[in-house]
């Protein structure tokens, strides 16, 4: 963020762009590792969690955190909020024949691509700019050469925390004998989803909440159609056996559907609708249990 604001980038294009990037790198890096070591399934259920838990438990803390719950009334967020339905739900029917091919990801790179174009259509969507009195740091090039070095390790040490997510997630699948895939939604996925949550309650403690929204929707965006589809266009993504999957993919409709309807009524997330999104990843989390 100090970065984006030393280069003079608009509010927008860091809550809505940049941001969503940044949190979709754990994802980035899990999705490359799991695809060139042939299981690429597993960074399917990594992403799926992942949207799961963004629309639920960390739109939901942020939520109970904000004064007065979540603005959404700018017509960004409100068209946003549709494509976030849709990105949420295109891979699941991408998948429905148990498989996602390489046209697959293909489809959704393009969904990206035209999410990015709408986004940049418009050139008064980029007229706020960032107060100069609020900047986290002064324009010295000293701390943007430091900070720029700072993305450069964290994002060495995400690439070699993805090859021990990998591994460790490969050991827990045969050890418990459980699918790949679910070790992705219910371990993984909430892992990589931590960098959501971080930004999602510190935006509520300063009453930001634009940026919230602008975050969790794009933090949905970016993993489900750009990193999916470049996953895919590694190495074709095939689920076999589907039925440990389909709570999974249920909740993850529902709570794609309760996000949406929330958003577009009263153009407003209230405390009580968080808690509602809290509460269905509290019991999709106690079905799998119970079920296993």
């Amino acid at each position: 963020m100090r970065t984006a604001r030393f280069l003079g980038w608009k509010e927008f294009v860091v809550a809505f762009f940049v941001m969503a990037f940044a949190a979709s790198l754990p994802n980035f890096f899990v999705g490359i590792t799991s695809a060139l070591k042939g299981i690429p399934e597993l960074s399917f259920g990594d992403i799926a969690g992942n949207n799961l838990v963004a629309l639920t438990l960390a739109v939901g803390l942020a939520a109970l955190f904000a004064k007065k719950g979540i603005p959404a009334e700018s017509r960004a967020i409100q068209t946003t909020s549709v494509f976030t339905l849709a990105a949420a739900i295109l891979p699941l029917i991408l998948i429905w024949d148990g498989e996602l091919s390489r046209p697959d990801g293909g489809i959704l790179i393009l969904f990206f691509l035209f999410y990015l174009f709408w986004l940049f259509s418009k050139k008064e969507r980029f007229s706020k700019i960032y107060n100069e009195g609020e900047s986290l740091i002064t324009k010295d090039f000293k701390n943007f050469v430091r900070d720029i070095i700072k993305v450069f390790f964290g994002i060495v040490f995400l690439i070699i925390a993805a090859q021990g997510i990998v591994a460790s997630a490969q050991f827990f699948a045969q050890a418990f004998n459980f699918p790949l895939v679910m070790v992705g939604v219910l371990i993984t996925g909430l892992g990589s989803a931590l960098p959501e949550i971080y930004f999602a309650v510190i935006s509520a403690r300063k009453d930001e909440g634009w940026m919230i929204l602008g975050n969790l929707m794009g933090a949905v965006i970016v993993p489900a159609t750009l990193v999916l589809g470049i996953i895919t266009l590694i190495c074709p993504i095939k689920i076999v056996d589907f039925s440990p999957f389909v709570i999974a993919r249920i909740f993850l409709i529902i709570s794609t559907l309760f996000f949406f309807f929330f958003i577009k009524t009263d153009r407003h997330l209230t405390k009580k609708e968080a808690f509602i999104l809290m509460g269905i990843y509290i019991i999709f989390i106690l079905v799998e249990i119970l079920t296993k």
